[in-house]
């Protein structure tokens, strides 16, 4: 089963994939779809506020914050990990519980992303909204570093995330029924 939908001008198929038995999900995966990728990241920046540094969690945002801070002509983005890494001092984390991972997932960054955070405008990017968990654990190690969170982005918002007035998004996303219908 598919869902078909336009996405920044593009008409992409969604894989439907079971999240519980009457749950399922349209899956948008951005990995390896550079033409989805760049025109996402084109519209995404025709509607984001000014900013000093982008953040995502690590990994399906990635290409789409590279894309958005090459475009946009910044050098720098930050990518908040899923464990510590041997380059990373002073490490900060905190802890996610998302729809599309089954266990709790950490999100960590060092002192040199807590320094590019600390005092700036910081604009959260993400490939899809849905519980709001990711979003809220970049969030929070944003505001523990004393960055200044000015847009909270994502090209599709899933579900009931749609209806936030705190998000922008390029398109809705519904969730479904076992049989493909939409919810």
């Amino acid at each position: 089963m598919f869902y078909e939908m336009n996405i920044a001008g593009l008409k992409r198929q969604l894989p439907l994939c079971k999240v519980t038995d009457d749950l399922y999900i349209g899956a948008f995966i951005m990995f390896s779809d550079v033409e989805i990728t760049t025109a996402s990241a084109r519209e995404l920046l025709k509607k984001a506020p000014e900013f000093d540094i982008m953040i995502t969690a690590e990994s399906k945002g990635i290409p789409l914050a590279y894309e958005m801070a090459r475009q946009a002509g910044v050098n720098d983005y930050i990518v908040a990990r899923k464990g510590p890494k041997l380059y990373m001092t002073d490490v900060i984390t905190t802890e996610v519980d998302s729809i599309t991972t089954d266990h709790i997932q950490t999100l960590c960054i060092g002192k040199k992303e807590a320094d590019q955070m600390r005092g700036k405008k910081v604009l959260i990017v993400d490939d899809v909204i849905s519980t709001g968990e990711s979003l809220k654990s970049i969030e929070t190690l944003v505001n523990q570093v004393g960055g200044n969170i000015v847009g909270r982005m994502a090209v599709l918002a899933e579900g009931e995330a749609a209806d936030r007035e705190d998000i922008i998004y390029l398109e809705k996303l519904p969730v479904f029924n076992p049989d493909g219908s939409i919810k």
